[in-house]
């Protein structure tokens, strides 16, 4: 039997309703195609790290954080109302670079089996 920490499961909900947020309900064109792929909180549910990735470079990674710091009150107060949590963690916008070192390794591992 597995057993989650509360702050993974709290953590899973955010994410799948900032994700709806930002798809449907955000109209800020500086987040458009963002998607949130992770949400950390810390075990005392104060504080959430949500991971977004963009895929057009670090000119669209800086809007999207200006995007998400304007809407982050909104945000906040929707998740809350969403979720019914005592207290709201607050939120901190970052970007996840994976997606990105992932290319850049499968990059160079392509250029190395070529030069064989």
């Amino acid at each position: 039997m597995s057993h989650f920490k509360r702050a993974d499961r709290v953590g899973g909900e955010v994410q799948k309703e900032l994700s709806y947020l930002v798809l449907k309900e955000i109209r800020d064109p500086r987040l458009d195609s963002v998607t949130i792929t992770q949400v950390s909180i810390t075990d005392n549910l104060r504080r959430a790290r949500v991971y977004f990735s963009v895929a057009e470079g670090e000119g669209r990674k800086l809007e999207a954080l200006a995007g998400f710091k304007s809407a982050s009150g909104y945000l906040r107060r929707q998740l809350s109302r969403r979720l019914e949590l005592r207290h709201m963690p607050q939120l901190e916008f970052r970007h996840d670079d994976s997606f990105e070192r992932a290319t850049n390794l499968d990059k160079t591992l392509k250029t190395l089996i070529n030069e064989t």
